[in-house]
């Protein structure tokens, strides 16, 4: 073999071998790369972890949901034994009610803007129709009837003043009556009102703040009169006696102080001037109230005491009422924390009640007596108690709702007084018709509570 043949064999396998190396490198990086993973950027491995993290307290927050999780409670209607009625209408909070001397209507006044008028008739129907007059523009926080049932009054929330409101008589063919306010304009009052009353004779309307006024008002809404309470600027109570005759106040003193509102024969105003007072309650006077003719009278004071007084007197000459009773109550600390009471004698003076916040209570009306406790009569607190004319029934306002209950401690009172008139009985003609009135209260108490009297 020459040289130049070992040359370019030479050059041959150098060549080859240089291919082979070559080859050889470029398959090793080639594995190198698919070996390696690519490490992510530092923002997106946080952004990463994050999600991961929501995504987990997600499902934490969603089990302990569920486990958690209780369905809403159902409203539990109100039911009682002494319960007759609810009187369901209104939209809004009831602030008052007034029952017509004719008894045969409720009126009740609510912050929905209306007045409801309801009937005595229907009360123990399952349905009960209204009549609505509405209160434009505001609502009434007190309602009153008139005497003659044919129109009340109201007492504007945000006028601050009294509108009076008439029944227009029905169209031929029916229906119920136009209420529409009567061109009478009153001046507005200063200060929060406490009460406001139509008289039973017809002569006069009285209206009392918060402060240290009342005011005596003609039907035309002209001012008879205005006078100082004398109750240390802080008025809690004021009412207007069955009869129309007294006027009553009461607050941060004391005593009640009874006014007599004075006419001549033919219906002049003549003045007001005060008549009498009861005392010996050692703090204020959350409520007081007269019977049907005005010769009991029941307070409640901030001192803790119930008491029941005689005012069947002449107080012209010089006479004060006695005190029958006073007994204490368990409940002033309740009452005061509420910011007072609201209590009601019967119209046949055999039954007091007594309403704090949502709770309702019972007396007898000749010892004061305990006779029975309601309690959470309505969802809010109670803003008004009143008995019906025969001391039948009692009617409570609170929340969207009336509610008419039996008087059923009247009825037993009833019953035990009737059972002491018969051990006095002089005669068997007097004591064979107590012994009659006695099985029939008897009767009707069985129609309400059945074998549990």
């Amino acid at each position: 073999m020459n040289d130049l043949q070992i040359l370019l064999l030479t050059i041959i396998l150098g060549s080859t071998l240089a291919l082979i190396l070559y080859i050889s490198k470029l398959f090793k990086r080639k594995e190198e790369e698919n070996e390696v993973t690519p490490t992510p950027e530092p923002h997106e491995q946080i952004l990463d972890d994050n999600t991961k993290k929501q995504s987990l307290n997600d499902e934490t927050t969603a089990y302990s949901k569920a486990k958690n999780f209780k369905k809403p409670e159902k409203h539990l209607a109100f039911s009682h034994p002494w319960l007759l009625t609810n009187l369901k209408g209104h939209s809004g909070r009831v602030m008052d009610l007034s029952i017509s001397s004719n008894g045969k209507y409720i009126a009740s006044t609510s912050e929905d803007r209306s007045v409801l008028i309801w009937f005595f008739k229907d009360l123990t129907s399952k349905e009960h129709k209204t009549w609505r007059g509405n209160v434009d523009f505001d609502h009434g926080i007190k309602v009153s009837w008139s005497p003659d049932s044919k129109a009340f009054i109201v007492h504007k929330a945000s006028a601050n003043k009294v509108e009076v409101y008439k029944m227009n008589k029905k169209e031929p063919g029916g229906g119920p009556p136009q209420i529409l306010a009567a061109p009478i304009d009153f001046e507005p009052i200063q200060f929060d009102l406490i009460a406001l009353q139509f008289s039973s004779n017809g002569k006069y309307i009285m209206t009392c703040t918060d402060k240290s006024t009342l005011i005596i008002w003609s039907l035309k809404g002209d001012k008879y009169a205005e006078i100082e309470t004398y109750h240390m600027n802080i008025n809690y109570c004021a009412k207007i006696s069955t009869c129309g005759r007294f006027v009553g106040t009461s607050g941060f003193t004391p005593d009640v102080e009874i006014y007599e509102v004075k006419f001549t024969k033919t219906g002049e105003f003549v003045k007001i001037e005060r008549a009498f007072s009861l005392t010996g309650h050692n703090s204020g006077v959350f409520a007081f109230d007269f019977n049907a003719d005005s010769t009991k009278m029941v307070t409640v004071s901030k001192d803790g005491k119930i008491r029941l007084f005689d005012t069947n007197i002449e107080y012209s000459k010089g006479q004060d009422p006695t005190l029958l009773v006073s007994r204490p109550i368990d409940c002033v600390s309740e009452m005061t924390h509420l910011g007072g009471a609201l209590i009601s004698l019967s119209p046949d003076s055999r039954s007091v009640a007594l309403a704090f916040g949502k709770e309702l209570r019972f007396f007898s009306g000749s010892d004061l007596k305990p006779l029975g406790i309601i309690e959470r009569v309505h969802s809010a607190s109670i803003t008004n108690i009143s008995f019906d004319a025969e001391s039948k029934y009692l009617i409570t306002s609170g929340d969207k709702h009336l509610r008419v209950f039996h008087n059923i401690p009247g009825m037993r009172e009833t019953i035990r007084d009737f059972e002491c008139k018969v051990k006095e009985a002089n005669t068997q003609a007097k004591k064979e018709l107590l012994e009659k009135q006695i099985n029939e209260a008897r009767a009707s108490l069985k129609r309400v509570l059945g074998d549990t009297v």
